[in-house]
């Protein structure tokens, strides 16, 4: 460990010191290890008034990073949470934080939101420490595209009926009101119908099942389609769903169906759906036999009208 820490706005030059203990954060959890390292330069030339990358600079070394989104006026996300192992037990993971929440706080936000893995237990100790109390947990579900998948019921990309079905459903309250933001991976941020209104008119995304007789009987949204390369090194094509939400077993298999039919329409590999670790709507998944997560990811929220340095 060597002299006193500054926490300041990282630098492309910080890029050996972050991935050389960043590489094998989670080398015995993940087969694709940490993703600090592959994405650690685009963070660094993207930041901007709408997002901040932290770094603590020990004079020779670098202690830890943290990156502050802004998603919303009122809402941020804060990603990439690491402390170099050599400085553990400092308070650099606390100053991070509090450079980032004083950051937030500066364009006008009120509350910070994370996710970490429910297995990460120092990760969630990190959080608490630093301010994020448990907000909602998610779970990932992974229909397999099929261009032949056939729901019972209409699907159709009615907003209205979407948005209604949001406001009063389990999935919402489960989340409180939260789903994947559209243009910064793994966040979640309050899902507003002009959100919903942009998936179904610029992506022709917003997959709503509706019943003649019950009406609306769920709905879900294609957020975003990218490309990972896998543990074997081939780049596959994911489709990825901001939330998802419905009545009961047959409504899940409908929407699962839908999913997977829209998923080989983009041409996707994989997918992979959010739902609230919900006991209900995880047996759904199960009665249906489709492929999902084994643990759920756990998001929590920090309130920055509150004196989070007290």
């Amino acid at each position: 460990m060597s002299g006193e820490l500054t926490v300041r706005q990282a630098r492309l030059s910080d890029h050996e010191a972050v991935t050389a203990f960043t590489s094998d954060t989670w080398a015995e959890r993940r087969d694709n290890g940490d993703y600090i390292p592959q994405i650690f330069e685009e963070w660094v030339a993207t930041d901007g008034p709408r997002q901040r990358t932290f770094v603590a600079d020990a004079g020779d070394d670098i202690a830890g990073i943290v990156q502050f989104v802004q998603l919303s006026a009122h809402e941020a996300w804060a990603q990439g949470m690491r402390t170099n192992p050599e400085y553990r037990g400092s308070g650099v993971g606390l100053q991070l934080v509090h450079a980032g929440f004083d950051w937030a706080h500066e364009q006008g936000v009120t509350v910070a939101r994370n996710m970490v893995f429910s297995w990460n237990v120092m990760g969630l100790g990190h959080s608490r420490a630093s301010g994020f109390a448990p907000a909602t947990e998610f779970r990932w579900v992974h229909p397999t595209p099929d261009a032949t998948a056939t729901p019972s019921r209409a699907v159709t990309g009615d907003v209205n009926a979407a948005w209604r079905f949001w406001q009063s459903s389990r999935a919402r309250d489960r989340l409180q009101g939260l789903a994947l933001h559209t243009d910064e991976s793994w966040a979640l941020a309050e899902l507003t119908r002009d959100r919903l209104a942009a998936a179904s008119s610029e992506r022709d995304a917003l997959l709503v099942v509706q019943d003649d007789a019950a009406g609306t009987e769920g709905f879900t949204f294609r957020a975003r389609t990218y490309d990972r390369e896998n543990a074997d090194g081939v780049t596959e094509t994911w489709a990825e769903y901001g939330v998802a939400g419905w009545t009961d077993a047959e409504a899940c298999r409908d929407i699962l169906a839908a999913v997977a039919r829209d998923a080989a329409r983009v041409d996707a590999d994989r997918t992979r759906v959010l739902l609230p670790e919900d006991v209900g709507m995880v047996s759904d998944v199960a009665v249906t036999r489709t492929d999902i997560g084994d643990t759920p990811d756990f998001v929590l929220a920090a309130d920055l009208t509150s004196d989070y340095r007290a």
